[in-house]
């Protein structure tokens, strides 16, 4: 299929030829069309590499790190706690409950996935005769090969399927402990990817149909994003595969809407020009060039900001915002590639009945007053009352900032992480009443053999460690073989004592052993954290221990440290490339450093009013460390889009009319589809809160509400309005901005 022109009478002059630029377009639409439609079978199969354990995301600088590597040499399998939790709603534990638990752990031994050695002996409640417990460890890794999250979602459904068969009446089930969570988190992303681009699909279709008013149109950019999308899935996929970036389902669920919402912005942007050029030109080959040529650049340059603004996350800490940044920038140059090359093509080819009932006609009808009445008045009042514009614009921004006050970036427990009530939020709530929060899940201490007795006494004075639950931790295998040759499980499992000399781990071959310390507060809580930071420092203290404290607890503490960090190092390193780009696409440094402020400010008002939200009307927790990140940098990157397709075209009507009068002709020319992009974008990341993850909620609340004050505020009043204030020294240093040169 190639680009075609409109039909012409047949007394017309000979029609001219059409440029080569047009049949190199058409191939490598073919091209992209084929890969894009290719890539749809791997956004299926993402999930299957996707990571979402903490331990996963963790650099190898982490003390919980070192202390899982080392654990390795010692153990070959390691394990993610996890307990059946057993209770009878009306009364004391029956003979048939009791029989059933028995009978359900020598059955979970045969679940694939499950530590099958590690399984604990029935657990009868002290506190609560109604209540037992099982411990049913998973397989987290087994000689160093991480189970993959379906699979760990597999072997836990397959225990509960167990636990839950010819239960007596009355007899309830639940899932509990780090193991349940981390698969009750895996589970919520699990299918959900599908669900993601339906639902954004169709918020797109709706708001495109509202913007076109034409029943055909909205198809051409939602299926060039669709195209986009498949497009990065099949790198995303090979690259996460070989591990050569970390994939998880927070990374996944964000690529989906970015990709739609951006796809859409540069279609909305490209879709306009080539509307405008159809005026002007009988051709719409030609008209689609002239197009191309006005909206390439601006397209290009927003690109190539987003995709610096998320490389840079590669130089975080942690795994899963490091695996972030390419993840999606390989969605948003996949999606550029399309967007510049197959919509093209197929816009064209179309023919101009897409645009019905209002198709452009050969007219030269380029009049901005009449093609852009409501905002060429618009841009007019704000050139006339620009310093009350941009005065009232700014007053607005600070009052939202200061509600940043509010904002909580501690950490979000994992069982207050989920928008929905999952069942193991039930079993772990039984399970900590019954059991005590900390155990299933020790603070594991890595230390020399030698250094034991001194590690034990050191840990025990630590507040928050129960101080006769401190042990070398258990061979399970030996346990096993125990249990088997004399028909029971050793008294001092029985008895959740410490295990004897014989039933230890043996030091690896440079003198290494670990030691468990049960935490007396859940392992993702704040207490808990807190503990671990006093066995570390009491760990420090210890001669000749080299003592690592690692364990469920220190990986989540480890996470939020490294967030943390990657806040303060990131975020300047954006800002600085963002800067360097800006100045370079609009010739100055003046309006750069304007723009960044601009949008700096929207970022920290859009904090303030998602902390305004989060606190008094989702009633949310806490948020995640990492929350700050993630939001600026879809905030500042995509922020800063709109700015550069203002400025883009106020530089370009710049160099013809003056600056003033360029301003206003761009916000009148660009106003509505940016504002229509804006709207887009918006409405897709709104969509993330379809996930019940509430990490993921808040970036799209927070994202969504801040594109809509970037674009109804910043873009369309403050950075216009400072323009008029400025005058042409907003171009300063190049030469738009000298004496003799138009304001």
């Amino acid at each position: 299929m190639t680009l075609t022109d409109e039909a012409v009478p047949a007394t017309s002059p000979a029609k001219p030829k059409r440029p080569r630029i047009v049949w190199i377009f058409t191939g490598l639409a073919l091209i992209f069309l084929l890969v894009g439609l290719t890539g749809g079978a791997y956004l299926g199969k993402l999930e299957n590499v996707q990571k979402n354990d903490n331990s996963q995301f963790l650099p190898g600088s982490a003390d919980s790190t070192k202390v899982a590597n080392e654990q390795e040499k010692l153990i070959n399998v390691q394990t993610i706690p996890g307990f059946v939790v057993y209770q009878r709603t009306d009364g004391p534990l029956t003979a048939a409950d009791k029989a059933k638990i028995v009978q359900d752990v020598q059955k979970f031994g045969t679940v694939k996935g499950v530590a099958g050695e590690s399984i604990g002996a029935p657990q009868p409640s002290t506190k609560d005769p109604s209540v037992a417990s099982v411990s049913v460890p998973l397989v987290g890794k087994l000689n160093g090969k991480t189970t993959k999250g379906p699979d760990l979602v597999k072997a836990e459904k397959d225990v509960l399927k167990i636990a839950r068969a010819n239960l007596p009446a009355g007899l309830k089930v639940h899932s509990a402990g780090a193991g349940g969570l981390i698969v009750a988190f895996i589970d919520a992303f699990s299918g959900l990817d599908g669900t993601l681009l339906l639902a954004a699909g169709l918020v797109v279709v709706v708001i495109l149909l509202f913007v076109y008013r034409s029943p055909v149109l909205w198809f051409f950019p939602l299926f060039s994003a669709v195209l986009a999308l498949g497009t990065s899935a099949i790198v995303i996929y090979a690259l996460a595969k070989n591990d050569v970036i970390t994939l998880n389902g927070q990374s996944q669920g964000i690529l989906s809407v970015l990709v739609i919402g951006a796809g859409t912005d540069y279609a909305l942007l490209l879709i306009s020009r080539y509307r405008e050029e159809l005026h002007e030109h009988e051709s719409r080959s030609r008209a689609m060039i002239a197009a191309w040529k006005g909206a390439a650049p601006p397209i290009l340059a927003s690109a190539a900001t987003v995709i610096l603004g998320l490389i840079c996350l590669t130089f975080a800490e942690l795994n899963s915002t490091a695996g972030l940044g390419p993840v999606c920038a390989i969605g948003i140059a996949a999606t550029v590639v399309v967007m510049l090359t197959v919509l093209p093509v197929l816009l064209v080819v179309s023919g101009r009945w897409i645009f019905w009932p209002k198709r452009p006609r050969f007219d030269h009808e380029m009049d901005i007053d009449k093609t852009h009445a409501l905002w060429s008045r618009f841009a007019g009042s704000i050139e006339r009352h620009h310093r009350r514009s941009w005065i009232g614009a700014a007053v607005l921004l600070i009052a939202c900032i200061a509600l940043i006050t509010g904002l909580k970036t501690d950490g979000l427990p994992t069982q207050k992480g989920f928008t929905t009530h999952p069942d193991v939020l039930t079993g772990q709530k039984i399970y900590d009443a019954n059991y005590g929060a900390g155990n299933g899940a020790p603070a594991q201490i890595l230390t020399n053999a030698s250094a034991v007795p001194a590690v034990t006494a050191a840990a025990a004075k630590v507040p928050g460690i129960v101080p006769d639950q401190i042990c070398v931790e258990t061979d399970f295998a030996k346990v096993a073989a125990a249990a088997k040759a004399s028909g029971g499980p050793p008294a001092f499992i029985l008895n959740d004592q410490c295990a004897p000399t014989q039933f230890q781990i043996q030091p690896s071959a440079d003198g290494k052993t670990l030691v468990d310390a049960t935490l007396t507060s859940t392992f993702d809580s704040q207490t808990a954290y807190q503990t671990i930071r006093d066995l570390r420092k009491a760990m420090d203290r210890v001669p000749d221990a080299d003592a690592l404290v690692g364990g469920q607890s220190a990986a989540y503490l480890d996470v939020q440290d490294a967030a943390k960090h990657d806040n303060k190092l990131i975020i300047p390193i954006v800002l600085l490339v963002i800067l360097i780009v800006l100045s370079f696409v609009l010739r100055a440094i003046l309006a750069p450093v304007l723009l960044i402020v601009t949008v700096v400010l929207s970022f920290a008002a859009s904090l303030g009013v998602s902390a305004f939200a989060f606190n008094h009307i989702f009633h949310f927790a806490n948020a995640d460390p990492g929350y700050p990140l993630f939001a600026f940098i879809f905030l500042v990157a995509l922020g800063i889009d709109y700015n550069i397709f203002l400025m883009t075209r106020v530089r370009e009507e710049t160099l013809q009319f003056g600056t003033r009068r360029g301003i206003s002709r761009g916000l009148a020319v660009t106003g509505g589809v940016i504002t229509s992009a804006g709207i887009v974008l918006a409405a897709t990341f709104v969509v993330l809160g379809v996930l019940p993850i509430i990490q993921i909620a808040e970036i799209g609340i927070t994202v969504a509400f801040g594109v809509l004050l970037d674009t109804v505020i910043v873009r369309s009043i403050l950075v216009p309005s400072l323009g008029h204030e400025i005058g042409r020294k907003i171009w300063w240093p190049s030469k738009l901005a000298a004496a003799n040169a138009p304001d």
